[in-house]
This record gives structure tokens, sequence and C-alpha cells, in this order.
């Protein structure tokens, strides 16, 4: 009789390590749901890939092309969720940086967005094609974040968070330089 009882409180704590383990799997799941694994997003240029060229000008009238891009480059679209959920983030980290250091394509009619970022950086409306910055960058989706230097893609994400700010970046006068 007390073999039966030590097998049952055995049995008993196995099944209880083994729920609670099972719960932390599925918690951790879930928390992973809604973030893409950087090899699922669609980059077609990835960390070393050269951009293509372009020229374009911003909103504000600014000529912007190839040769001058460098810092943090955003695709967004004006009908992504995904999109406007990481406006917010993406303001903070361009009012981090210097205005040149970001360039954001904005893809749609969405005066909103473009007059967030105008102050923080340099904006471009895409035309139905994506237009020349898009295409330079084979990028056809959104969100799509970029980091580049030297005409050559550096780093790539999905969401502001995942990208690191620029090397060298310059930041804005009065700013102090450990601020993250």
């Amino acid at each position: 009789m007390p073999y039966l009882v030590a097998a049952v409180v055995l049995l008993g704590v196995a099944c209880l390590l083994n729920m609670l383990l099972t719960m932390g799997i599925l918690r951790r799941l879930r928390a992973d749901a809604g973030r893409p694994a950087a090899a699922d997003l669609p980059f077609e240029l990835g960390p070393g890939a050269s951009i293509g060229e372009f020229a374009a000008v911003t909103t504000d009238g600014e000529p912007v092309d190839h040769d001058v891009l460098g810092g943090v480059v955003a695709f967004l679209s004006a009908d992504c969720p995904a999109c406007h959920d990481l406006l917010p983030e993406l303001v903070e980290r361009a009012r981090r940086l210097d205005r040149d250091d970001v360039l954001v394509v904005v893809g749609g009619d969405d005066p909103e967005t473009v007059r967030a970022l105008s102050p923080v950086a340099r904006v471009v409306a895409a035309e139905a094609d994506g237009g020349p910055v898009a295409r330079a960058f084979r990028n056809t989706w959104t969100p799509a974040l970029y980091l580049v230097g030297d005409r050559r893609v550096l780093a790539t994400a999905g969401r502001v968070g995942d990208l690191p700010d620029p090397p060298g970046a310059r930041r804005p006068s009065g700013q102090a330089a450990g601020r993250h």
C-alpha cells in the first residue's frame, strides 16, 4: 500500500510539473505570435545589399536621392494598421536623430501621418507603384524599415524597436548623446 501512495503522489507531481511547463510554453507562444521573425519578413534587399539609384522630392520640396541617403528609411502605407501602430515609436526614434538621417515613404493619401513625420523626417509621398524609392529598395510591403549607409542596407526590421540607430548618427543640436 505505501508503494501505491508514493506512486500516485509522484505521478501527481509529474503531471503538475508538465502542466506548468505547458502553460509557460503557451504563454511564450502567445507573446511571440504578433511578432514576425526577421527571416519571415519579405525583404528583398537584406543586410549588405546595394540600394538602387533613385531621385525623389519630399513633401517639403527637398530633393533626395541615393547619394545623400543614410540612416533610417521607412515605408508606410495609409491603409496599413500596423503602420499606424508603429507611427508614435517611429516619430520618437526620428526625434532622437537628425532630420536628414530619417526618410519615410508614405503610400496612399495619409496627410495626418505626413504631418506627424514632417518635423522630424524627410517624407516622400509614394506613387501608386511605390515610386522611385520603393523601386530602389525593391520594397513591396509595409511597414518596412531599413538602416542604410554608404548606399548599402545595414539592417532591416518590421518594428522600430528591432532596428538599431544609425552608426555615428548626427543628433539635433542641444540633445544629449546618451539619451535613447
